[in-house]
């Protein structure tokens, strides 16, 4: 695969997915791939990414795509399909004549679009009447022009979307404004850093996660914890028989099912269901990016250190966000837990042998190229391979979300 893509969430003002900014970066540079010439753009659309689909990378919601110049030029948002895209006009583009008769007719063909990194001058006027979505840089943008933009801006019946939110105050500050959208990784954070209690009954559950994901806790014990609960095992039997593994004869027993995953897949699919118990009142993009760093981390330990045990690196993305999951500190969190001490190293200080996994996977998801290309060197894993692993894990997390 010659194109990595990383996805970006963009929430309403529910926390719910609207849809995904995808991030690009082609194997020799660090930013949106050079797509000069229709070689170029060929090898860009006809990457294993979209031959498999934008949907698949989107989850099925809306796709924010960046467009250059000389692609908004020529017009290449209508080569894919009008419904899962939106057509992001970069801040560097100039709303020459040409590009602006480009997007008024991609416009007319039905396509939604999107002024990025929004800062007003009377040339971008032909471009916001148009447009549908403005999306202005929370942190680069003083707040008295922000408040500016959305009162002068809103007779055009455009929405706003707040890119860069990275805290729970600049959500609540961006919906008291009137934005409609947010783009940025508050979710992701905890709510409250201060001392409080967690319930016993989430403490066991967290104490479960972890040890069923111990090499000594065995195969029966884990048939016994499935078979015993009705809501597990009708997941179960949802989770094997769903399109990630396409099968051609549908499972029909727990039996079946255990013996199709193997101890290491049923102790996983434990994990995530208790996981999304301890999530369920959070944005669900919380307990997804959770289990794509769970899966993420595991296929990049198969591929790269022997000496690793790939099982802790799925626990390490797991529990990576935990934190925010229960709005508590790290710190507070790990000294409950009975987790290896490599993985509290790795998610209390950002040290030791896992910790290069999880900040691999960071990088990745946020699309920081500069930093993910410094950490791969050091961690010895086929790059090539890495888009492979990623689309892999989003695939899995939808199909474990949507249970």
């Amino acid at each position: 695969m010659d194109v990595y893509v990383a996805r970006q969430p963009i929430f309403n003002r529910k926390k719910k997915i609207y849809g995904y900014e995808l991030l690009f970066r082609d194997g020799t540079s660090n930013a949106f791939p050079d797509l000069d010439g229709n070689t170029a753009t060929s090898k860009l659309l006809s990457s294993s990414f979209f031959t498999m689909g934008i949907e698949q990378i989107a989850g099925g919601k809306k796709a924010f795509i960046n467009f250059t110049q000389d692609l908004l030029e020529r017009k290449v948002p209508t080569m894919f399909p009008r419904d899962k895209i939106m057509v992001e006009i970069l801040e560097d583009v100039e709303p020459t004549a040409e590009l602006v008769a480009s997007c008024r007719e991609i416009a007319r063909e039905g396509y939604e679009i999107a002024l990025d990194d929004f800062f007003y001058h009377t040339d971008l006027k032909p471009l916001i009447e148009i447009c549908q979505v403005i999306k202005i840089d929370f942190r680069m943008t003083p707040m008295e022009q922000v408040a500016e933009y959305v009162e002068n801006l809103s007779r055009y019946h455009v929405k706003f979307l707040a890119e860069k939110v990275e805290t729970h105050d600049e959500f609540q500050k961006a919906v008291d404004m009137g934005f409609e959208y947010f783009q940025g990784y508050f979710f992701s954070k905890p709510q409250v850093l201060k001392s409080r209690d967690i319930s016993p009954s989430k403490i066991n559950m967290i104490q479960i996660m972890a040890e069923v994901n111990k090499e000594d806790f065995g195969f029966r014990e884990l048939e016994k914890l499935i078979s015993r609960d009705v809501s597990v095992s009708y997941k179960l039997m949802r989770y094997i028989n769903s399109a990630y593994y396409r099968r051609i004869q549908e499972i029909s027993s727990i039996h079946q099912a255990i013996v199709m995953l193997g101890e290491r897949g049923i102790r996983h699919f434990i994990s995530l269901i208790v996981m999304a118990k301890l999530a369920s009142d959070k944005p669900t993009e919380l307990l997804r990016t959770s289990i794509i760093r769970a899966r993420f981390c595991e296929l990049l330990g198969k591929d790269g250190n022997a000496e690793l045990d790939v099982s802790e690196l799925f626990t390490l993305g797991l529990f990576s966000l935990i934190d925010a999951i229960l709005d508590d500190t790290m710190e507070n969190l790990m000294s409950r837990l009975p987790l290896s001490a490599e993985i509290k190293q790795a998610l209390v200080s950002r040290e030791g042998r896992l910790a290069d996994y999880l900040e691999l996977v960071a990088s990745y998801e946020t699309g920081d190229w500069e930093t993910f290309s410094r950490i791969v060197q050091g961690v010895r894993v086929n790059e090539e391979k890495i888009p492979e692993y990623y689309i892999d894990a989003v695939s899995w997390a939808d199909t474990l979300a949507g249970l």
